[in-house]
């Protein structure tokens, strides 16, 4: 998953193959001491810099927040994000492994945030996790968290893993999370070559 040494061939076959497939986008994330030439020369541009962290879910706790939902379904994603919606089919799995929650403002009920656990074995993934801009600062980050971490919790989850952002790290932090390591993206947009 996080390669340690790329060959500039073997990424562009990487790239050729993501192309025949249709996708609009190819990502790779790396560690700070691998060297990303095959990749720039393959067309990728570096990205936002991942903080790895993890906590113990017996740590991650917080009293229930009524702004946050665990859901199966939503209407909140319509149009061009409609396609997010269709994700929604992996907390519909039994038994449960995966769980989205998302957050809306306590007066105006309006949609205003994400997150996604996903669990393996003992071990959740947190990720997706986003707060929009004129809602953070009042706690519904930390709900989102508590909420998903909860979730994978009660279904047998230890431990918990996520790729923090500059903002997102502060969060983590006062909730448990430790940080293990940091990375680094690059991206390769179709379109741009």
């Amino acid at each position: 998953m996080f390669p340690e040494e790329m060959a500039t061939p073997a990424v562009r076959r990487g790239v050729e193959r993501a192309r025949d497939r249709g996708l609009g986008i190819v990502g790779a994330w790396l560690s700070l001491d691998t060297d990303a030439t095959p990749l720039a020369e393959a067309g990728f541009e570096r990205g936002w810099s991942p903080w790895w962290m993890t906590a113990d879910l017996t740590e991650v706790t917080g009293r229930p927040d009524p702004r946050i939902e665990l859901q199966q379904d939503t209407s909140d994603y319509q149009g061009e994000h409609r396609a997010y919606r269709d994700q929604l089919a992996l907390s519909r799995y039994q038994p449960p492994c995966a769980w989205y929650a998302a957050a809306y403002t306590h007066r105006a009920g309006r949609f205003a945030g994400r997150a996604w656990s996903f669990l393996d074995d003992d071990l959740a993934g947190v990720f997706d996790m986003e707060v929009w801009e004129p809602f953070r600062r009042r706690g519904l980050g930390t709900g989102l968290l508590n909420a998903v971490c909860a979730a994978a919790r009660a279904a047998g989850g230890q431990h918990a893993v996520l790729n923090a952002t500059w903002e997102g790290k502060q969060l983590y932090d006062a909730c448990g999370f430790t940080q293990i390591g940091e990375g680094i993206t690059w991206w390769h947009h179709m379109g741009a070559d």
